[in-house]
């Protein structure tokens, strides 16, 4: 089998080639580096059993679609994307330029190469809008009421997968990702708090809460959020599937949580709350339960452990934090 993922050097992707290429696929890779690494596919690349081919290429450019027909994946991972909300909130126009055509272009790629489908990395986190709390965690049957550009943009593309799947029979799978964490994650981006943390926690720094930090989040595990990338491959054609734990943690409960992983014994500063920051969030992931027979396998403080080793090894000495 062959796929091809874009973003595939961010964290999340290239967990994701690993994965892909562990279980014998041949994997091609379109990323921009504007966020991803190379270094994240540094085993990925140095491993010469692997079929493995680097694209360095911005999906807003429309030889996208050019290199996903010559391609031609089986299946095709759609990872890249603008991901912070606040850029989106700043430059709606640059987020759609890259979260909606450059996503047409993959598309548009896809079809000409006769691909059997797309899994797409949708936000749970944003595309349901400002949930009343009484509804957590909720069920993609929920109305999605995006408050965000970014999120407007995520509705958006699964609504162009629809119309791809009517029109051109090309499938799909919508994963709609809670807040995923895990090794790789940048802790210099707005939406990596464990990153953030485990880095000011490991390097002797304050680590810093917005507001009162009562706000919750569903903190998914990379691993576990690859796992269903690699089941949507054959499984949930035509769905959007919430990809999340369905528990509700507290900044406060996170911070504490790895705080105690890490041995450390700090108490944390807290700052005035951002303007338009979900209250509460959490995803009920019963729909891929049924449907691509998963379910989260990895709590949190052993996650943290995770990112924590992570962050003790090689990406802390680059960063001068003995």
């Amino acid at each position: 089998m062959k796929a091809l993922v874009t973003g595939g050097a961010g964290f999340i992707g290239s967990t994701l080639v690993d994965r892909l290429l562990a279980e014998g696929w041949a994997v091609d890779v379109i990323d921009d580096l504007s966020s991803g690494r190379l270094s994240n596919l540094a085993d990925a690349r140095a491993d010469r059993d692997h079929e493995f081919h680097f694209h360095q290429l911005d999906i807003c450019d429309p030889a996208t679609i050019d290199v996903v027909e010559r391609r031609a994946p089986d299946v095709v991972f759609h990872l890249a994307a603008q991901i912070d909300v606040r850029v989106s909130v700043s430059d709606p126009a640059l987020d759609a330029r890259i979260n909606v055509i450059g996503s047409l272009h993959v598309l548009e790629g896809a079809r000409r190469a006769g691909a059997g489908k797309v899994v797409f990395a949708s936000s749970g986190g944003t595309i349901y809008g400002d949930v009343d709390p009484a509804a957590l965690p909720v069920a993609e049957s929920h109305t999605q009421a995006p408050v965000s550009p970014y999120g407007v943009s995520k509705k958006v593309v699964t609504d162009y997968l629809h119309t791809y799947r009517e029109l051109h029979q090309l499938e799909y799978t919508s994963l709609a990702l809670a807040n995923v964490y895990g090794p790789r994650q940048d802790p210099h981006g707005e939406a990596g708090v464990v990153a953030i943390f485990a880095g000011r926690l490991l390097s002797g720094e304050r680590c810093r809460i917005f507001g009162d930090g009562s706000q919750t989040r569903d903190y998914v595990y990379v691993d576990d959020v690859v796992d269903a990338f690699v089941r949507s491959a054959d499984r949930g054609s035509g769905l959007l599937c919430n990809i999340g734990t369905g528990v509700e943690t507290s900044v406060v409960d996170l911070y504490g949580t790895m705080a105690a992983v890490a041995g450390v014994d700090r108490e944390p500063e807290f700052a005035p709350p951002r303007a338009g920051e979900l209250a509460r969030s959490a995803l009920d992931a019963g729909r891929a339960r049924i449907h691509l027979g998963w379910e989260p396998f990895t709590d949190l403080p052993t996650g943290a452990a995770a990112v924590l080793d992570w962050f003790r090894g090689p990406v802390e000495a680059e960063a001068g934090t003995d």
